[in-house]
């Protein structure tokens, strides 16, 4: 008997598959589909432009140029770290302590769109490195975290930064200790300006000590100033007439700048007045970064005396020259380009001989270089201490040489970053990453 064959076109044959009620996309539903999605991704552009110029009309209103997208990104980590910033510890007696300042964002920078691209939350520094990716369209913040015995904002005083950094050094020298605080940073920082501030500050709590101590030794020793500048490895009295001096080592061991003078002061106001004369005596030129930069380490001491006049206490307040990389000096003529490499180099050998007070060396490398065998007895007696503030700049513009700076101070202590929050940066070597939320296309 024969089999029959169904059709093909019916049930069970080869022909087209019964329907099941979904009917397959044309080209004209795929043409459309990509039209509707087309036009959102031009209504998002179009709504993210807006709010960018908005924000950016807000920041104009407020005094704050800059990127818009970056600003944003930089104000959500604030408001995502607020409240993690603690409380400054009493001014201890530690042998090194190290501090860091940040400036306000000045009128250049303004005039040059630049904003501010770093956060202090003590004892935490962020920097924001504003970054773009491969693309060059997406942009993100390679944040940066350090962290240091004390950290000041630009909302801080310099009453606050001398209380907790300077301050306790004067009551240590009366009693018969060596001191010395350094103002680092790059040049157009604020360590002059700080640094002026800190004397001014430490000449008046000086005599307030010695007049209200309860020991008449101590009421009777004599208050002596000199001042001098290290220029080009060269030094210089700064109340001499620029009197050359010669730095010399004797047999003892003992660092002596010969035909340096000393004089004598009776109150704050004398020795304020030539602490001024000695700073308008400084040695200045004109970079890239700053008018009037200051090309030399200029070193106040100021000592006690006994009336015999054997030395009982001395203060040394340093302001370093002003720090720079080597791309930033290409276009420095020769002499500059010497006194960039001279200072470097000074501000290396200094860096060494903190390290090895920090950690009890038994060997500290003071004769590196004139700055540090000038101010010896800082490193190598036992009854000495330092204080460090790294000033910085604000400017995004600037991150470069603010990452260097606190490189620079947190290698000083070999401390570890303090990690804290959930964009806290990594080991004392700034480590930071990149906040993965905070992108825009």
């Amino acid at each position: 008997m024969r089999r029959q064959t169904p059709p093909a076109n019916g049930p069970g044959g080869r022909g087209t598959p019964p329907s099941s009620g979904a009917r397959k996309p044309s080209t004209l539903d795929n043409i459309q589909k990509l039209e509707r999605e087309r036009e959102q991704r031009r209504k998002q552009i179009s709504d993210r432009r807006e709010n960018k110029a908005s924000e950016e009309r807000k920041n104009q209103d407020a005094g704050i140029v800059g990127d818009a997208d970056f600003i944003k990104m930089i104000r959500a980590f604030r408001a995502q770290n607020e409240g993690t910033e603690q409380a400054h510890a009493n001014p201890g007696t530690q042998k090194v302590c190290i501090t860091v300042r940040k400036r306000p964002i000045n009128s250049k920078e303004v005039r040059k769109k630049d904003h501010d691209s770093v956060t202090c939350l003590h004892p935490r520094v962020v920097v924001h490195d504003c970054k773009l990716r491969v693309d060059g369209i997406t942009k993100y913040l390679n944040n940066q975290s350090f962290a240091f015995d004390h950290t000041f904002g630009d909302n801080n005083s310099t009453d606050e930064v001398y209380f907790y950094t300077v301050q306790p050094l004067v009551p240590y020298i009366c009693a018969g200790g060596r001191a010395t605080c350094f103002a680092y940073g790059q040049t157009g920082s604020g360590k002059t300006y700080t640094m002026m501030g800190i004397q001014e500050r430490a000449v008046q709590d000086l005599f307030a000590e010695l007049d209200n101590s309860a020991d008449p030794q101590v009421r009777d020793l004599e208050v002596l100033v000199s001042f001098f500048e290290i220029y080009g490895g060269r030094c210089q009295d700064l109340l001499n007439d620029r009197h050359r001096l010669q730095v010399r080592e004797d047999g003892k061991g003992e660092v002596h700048v010969s035909g340096l003078e000393e004089f004598a002061v009776q109150n704050a106001d004398e020795l304020l007045e030539l602490v001024e004369r000695g700073n308008r005596s400084r040695t200045t030129q004109k970079t890239e970064a700053n008018d009037t930069s200051s090309r030399s380490h200029a070193i106040c001491q100021i000592a006690l005396r006994s009336p015999r006049g054997r030395l009982h206490g001395k203060l040394c307040l340093v302001d370093l020259a002003g720090s720079e990389r080597g791309n930033d000096t290409k276009s420095h003529n020769r002499q500059l380009r010497t006194e960039s490499a001279e200072i470097n180099k000074s501000l290396l050998a200094l860096k060494e001989c903190i390290r090895g007070i920090a950690s009890n060396s038994v060997h500290v490398p003071f004769r590196a270089s004139k700055l540090t065998m000038v101010l010896r007895d800082s490193f190598v007696r036992p009854n000495s201490r330092v204080a460090m503030i790294a000033c910085c700049s604000p400017a995004m513009s600037s991150s470069d040489h603010t990452i260097n700076t606190l490189r620079y101070a947190d290698r000083v202590k070999e401390r570890d970053a303090y990690a804290h929050g959930p964009n806290g940066g990594g080991g004392g070597g700034g480590g930071g990453g990149e906040d993965g939320d905070a992108m825009f296309r």
